[in-house]
């Protein structure tokens, strides 16, 4: 009986030990409007001189919690934006029960000067010559779009009076076939710049050869094109590359339903500003191959794009890019007749296909308002 009592007797001691160690407490409150009494989302309350520094946001009831607070005296600063902040000085901080705040701000008014705001519609597009039927896009709206598998030209299929089928990305513009769309690239009229290009459709492929990492904003034309798109007749892609960074090397892999990307961009000089921007892609499919079904036979695609940037102070930019890709499917008849299901079953054939462009852009500043830019491509 002694030898329990005193078993007890230590446990009560140390659990008093214990609560007397229990140095921090929790302080929580409200902070509403001085005259309407209407709680204030969003207001700060901060504690003087903590380090680390401790502070909350009030949530949409105007309550606020500050944790681990120092048991003593404390003061605190609230403060919100269109009011006068406000300091409460020497709230005792007890161990025995948390601390509880009722906060009261008043409006502050100033008298300020008037704010311009200047802004740029997102309508807005590259191209000042254009006047309608013109939209730009950007690369991230690419990747956002559902079912836009990083393709510009599915993108476009959600635009105004553009359609687009599913086994293939040929846009069809107010009706018009995917061959009288014009693709250029840099300021340059380029061929179809799709992985399988003209096969399913003439002007469509099956997916784009260009990479989100390498496109800058572009243009998108469904009519009314300026003089310089001489050679279209239902719609205009107009591609930029964007310039690599100059500043900082940057790599990135990315692996995904199109294929395994590697891209690279950062000084070619360190120190200068010049800069190079490289893309390489792999068919995911060629991979796959194993897990197809045996009528879509053996894909492969890869493709390569790359910008090399050379600006200088008085001499002008020069610029070096290029995009090129490569396309192939193989079927295998099957030999057994009695495993013929389609006529696809009894063909042997083989689909190859390949693009390829280079540039050279040469662009200087006379002057303000004059610039000149001189391009050789092939």
């Amino acid at each position: 009986m002694i030898k329990r009592n005193v078993i007890v007797i230590a446990l009560i001691f140390s659990i008093n030990i214990a609560w007397a160690q229990k140095l921090t407490q929790t302080v929580r409150g409200v902070v509403i409007d001085k005259q309407t009494q209407a709680p204030l989302i969003g207001a700060t309350v901060v504690l003087v001189n903590s380090d680390p520094p401790k502070g909350a946001s009030t949530d949409a009831d105007g309550t606020f919690t500050l944790y681990n607070i120092a048991v003593g005296r404390q003061n605190f600063i609230c403060s919100y934006i269109g009011y006068n902040s406000i300091t409460i000085n020497d709230i005792v901080v007890s161990s025995g029960k948390e601390t509880v705040l009722n906060i009261s701000l008043e409006e502050k008014v100033n008298n300020l000067a008037e704010v311009v705001v200047n802004a740029t519609r997102k309508e807005d597009i590259q191209n000042k010559m254009a006047t309608v039927s013109a939209r730009t896009f950007s690369v991230e709206e690419a990747g956002r779009y559902a079912g836009g598998s990083d393709d510009p030209a599915r993108l476009a299929a959600s635009f105004a009076g553009v359609a687009s089928g599913l086994s293939n990305n040929g846009i069809v513009i107010r009706g018009n076939a995917p061959k009288g769309l014009l693709w250029k690239l840099e300021d340059v009229e380029i061929d179809n710049p799709n992985h399988f290009a003209n096969i399913q459709a003439f002007g469509g492929g099956g997916m784009t050869a260009l990479s989100s990492h390498m496109l800058a904003n572009s243009d998108f034309f469904t009519g009314a094109f300026p003089a310089e798109y001489g050679n279209a007749l239902s719609g205009v892609f107009d591609l930029k590359l964007r310039t690599g960074n100059n500043q900082k090397y940057e790599h990135a892999v990315q692996i995904g339903s199109l294929g395994i990307d590697i891209a690279s961009e950062g000084p070619i000089v360190p120190g200068h500003k010049s800069s190079y921007l490289f893309n390489y892609r792999y068919s995911t499919l060629a991979l796959l191959t194993p897990l197809l079904p045996p009528e879509a036979g053996r894909i492969s695609y890869q493709d390569v794009s790359f910008k090399c940037n050379f600006p200088s102070k008085h001499f002008g930019t020069l610029a070096i890019w290029g995009l090129g890709s490569t396309d192939n499917q193989i079927h295998d008849a099957e030999k057994d007749s009695t495993k013929w299901k389609t006529n696809t079953d009894l063909l042997d054939y083989k689909t190859a296909a390949c693009m390829g462009v280079l540039g050279l852009t040469y662009k200087k500043l006379l002057g303000l308002k004059t610039n000149v830019t001189a391009i050789i491509a092939a």
